[in-house]
């Protein structure tokens, strides 16, 4: 057996001694995390860089729509949608027959998903909702405009999908009270 003074010396000479040390058990891995909240985690921290990289640097708290207008418009020199301008012989062509300069813009609805992203990110981060910048009029205009415009220059008009009511058929009327649905517990108490 080893003495104590060459306590794991056997494991570096190649010994095959048991030890009677139990080794540390590293703490479990925590559980992965879904798409969503991967991108969520991943969009929060770029917006943050890019806070961080303006001169001179913001802070979260002092974040702003127009911080947040910028970053939309800073992204869009890494999108992949073609949004043809006014000029173009292809704006307003559904499927336009050929190439052309126009830019690549990111898509609306990654706009779209992105801010909610963040906007939830803000929150889960200890901002204030109704301190939320995200949430602001402002982003708001800014997306029904993005939205539009693409929708102009593709040749498509952006509907707006209704959403319908849902029917419930088995409400029925319980108590005198006029009230529907099923039994309740306020009037089961006496």
């Amino acid at each position: 057996m080893a003495s104590p003074s060459n306590k794991g010396k056997g494991i570096a000479e190649g010994s095959s001694q048991p030890q009677s040390q139990p080794q540390p058990q590293s703490p479990p891995n925590p559980p992965a995390l879904s798409r969503y909240e991967s991108q969520k985690r991943r969009d929060w921290n770029t917006f943050c860089q890019y806070l961080r990289n303006q001169q001179p640097p913001v802070h979260i708290s002092q974040c702003g729509s127009n911080h947040i207008l910028d970053f939309l418009q800073y992204l869009d020199q890494f999108g992949k949608t073609k949004v043809h301008i006014h000029g173009c012989v292809f704006f307003g062509q559904v499927e336009p027959a050929g190439q052309c300069n126009c830019p690549l813009k990111q898509a609306w609805g990654s706009l779209d998903a992105l801010i909610g992203r963040l906007r939830a990110a803000f929150e889960e981060n200890g901002g204030l909702p109704e301190r939320n910048p995200f949430a602001g009029g402002g982003i708001r205009v800014f997306l029904r405009e993005v939205r539009d415009s693409q929708a102009k220059a593709r040749g498509v008009p952006y509907k707006k999908r209704k959403k319908r009511k849902k029917r419930n058929p088995m409400k029925s009327h319980d108590g005198e009270d006029g009230t529907t649905g099923t039994s309740s517990s306020s009037n089961l108490a006496s």
